[in-house]
């Protein structure tokens, strides 16, 4: 992930030219390169499959967009873009922009969001923390495939590390899960979502091959 060189942008410029360009989004009015590489996408497809079918399991009004940009406050240019968002389509139609562009400003549209992480892991484990939790979103996944995080957020020695944050008031409780390590339920070693109870899930599984 790199800040591009460039003049800042407003919100509504970003909008206009990056939409739907799932390379960038928008920090304090700076276009970020999210250096999207083919492992990256593979961890997030195999993420993004196994919470679509624990959503469908449990019956839920969610679901996840194929994009979708982030607006987490109105008086910043900022636009982030995580690589999986889930969304409560019951109260889609109070967000006033999500008729004409992928666009949530509302935090009661968010149940979840997932950062897969990328060299720039700093912004996903402090930066974003910080906003999705001032943003109000109950639930944020940190999935760091390679263990690129320091060892004051993933420990010590380094290895995939998947970091689930729960909003409690307002900021968030972190429990981590690493490779070959889970909670044990019902005989299955398992990454623990609190809103999605059924979710059957380890490390192991959304690894790349």
């Amino acid at each position: 992930m790199t800040y591009t060189t460039q003049k800042l942008l407003t919100f509504e410029t970003f909008l206009a030219q990056y939409v739907n360009n799932p390379r960038y989004e928008l920090a304090d009015g700076e276009l970020v390169d999210m250096e999207l590489t083919g492992l990256h996408e593979t961890v997030s497809g195999k993420l993004a499959t196994q919470i679509g079918i624990a959503i469908t399991a449990e019956k839920l009004p969610w679901f996840i967009p194929r994009t979708c940009l982030i607006r987490p406050f109105a008086d910043v240019a900022t636009a982030r873009r995580p690589n999986i968002v889930v969304l409560d389509e019951t109260v889609l139609g109070n967000e006033p922009l999500w008729q004409r562009e992928p666009v949530i400003t509302l935090r009661r549209s968010l149940k979840m969001v997932v950062e897969v992480v990328s060299t720039n892991w700093e912004t996903d484990y402090a930066r974003k923390v910080e906003e999705y939790a001032l943003f109000g979103i109950p639930e944020y996944w940190i999935v760091d495939y390679l263990g690129l995080g320091g060892v004051a957020f993933i420990g010590k020695p380094k290895q995939p590390t998947v970091t689930v944050c729960q909003l409690i008031e307002d900021n968030y409780t972190q429990q981590k899960f690493r490779l070959g390590e889970a909670i044990a339920q019902r005989g299955v070693s398992r990454i623990v979502s609190p809103l999605l109870k059924n979710l059957q899930l380890r490390l192991d599984d959304i690894l790349p091959r």
